[in-house]
């Protein structure tokens, strides 16, 4: 895959919009602002979370990333997640109980899934958000901006790089199997299988180890190089001040009414 198909890789909506054009650092604290605003409501405090998602809503509108783009991504987090937590109302005691049939439901089981659906919810629309309207590089870069530690982001570039390689390598290997008519029919017959997962590996070594001499001998010291420096605009701060101003000060005002 070419670099700039791995730039592009997982962003949708209007790509000129101007919640693609901000800054990742801004992308990155504004979403976060969100998650752990949500997180720290309780259910009771379900404005809270209304005044997320709002602006969740926002700013998927202005970014014209649609639902269905939304949707296909959080269901991979989203249904594992709620099954869970919709065993918890049959086992955990208090408050009022309802029966259902055979079995019963207590009012705090019900109060612990509502808390983990909207909390849940929250936080993986604000990851898909930030999926879509940042690309994988440039949320590094942000991160790195962020100071987080070097060692974190350098091994999630490398992995994010050379997944599509081994993908790439790994198609290969099952046209190269399908030309030769493998269809097994029963274990016995998946041996050519692990001889060609060895070979994957044995590939992809070989490969990490010449691209990384090749890296060393263009002057690589552990740092990517960058054409354009990051920088923080009026945008960027109108966008993670507005967020941190608007949540945080429902999230205080419902607290103390509350």
């Amino acid at each position: 895959m070419t670099g700039l198909g791995l730039q592009l890789t997982g962003l949708a909506g209007d790509l000129a919009g101007p919640v693609h054009r901000l800054d990742p650092r801004a992308k990155i604290l504004g979403l976060t602002t969100v998650t752990l605003v949500a997180v720290s409501a309780p259910i009771a405090a379900w404005p809270v979370h209304v005044a997320c998602a709002a602006v969740l809503a926002a700013a998927a509108a202005a970014a014209r990333v649609p639902a269905r783009t939304i949707w296909r991504r959080a269901r991979v987090v989203l249904p594992p997640v709620l099954f869970v937590a919709a065993f918890v109302p049959f086992f955990r005691a208090g408050g009022t109980a309802y029966a259902l049939g055979p079995l019963t439901v207590s009012e705090a089981g019900l109060e612990v899934l509502a808390a983990v659906a909207a909390k849940a919810a929250i936080g993986t629309v604000s990851a898909v958000l930030l999926g879509a309207t940042t690309s994988f590089p440039a949320v590094l870069r942000g991160l790195d901006a962020l100071r987080v530690p070097h060692a974190f982001t350098l091994i999630a570039a490398v992995m994010y790089r050379y997944l599509f390689v081994i993908a790439e390598e790994a198609q290969r290997m099952r046209t190269a199997l399908s030309a030769r008519a493998y269809a097994p029919r029963h274990v016995l017959q998946a041996a050519p299988i692990g001889r060609a997962a060895t070979a994957l590996f044995l590939r992809s070594h070989g490969r990490g180890e010449r691209v990384h001499r090749a890296m060393l001998a263009r002057g690589y010291a552990g740092t990517m190089p960058e054409l354009a420096p990051l920088r923080l605009r009026a945008a960027d701060a109108a966008f993670v001040i507005g967020i941190a101003v608007l949540l945080v000060g429902v999230r205080l005002a419902i607290g103390a009414s509350a």
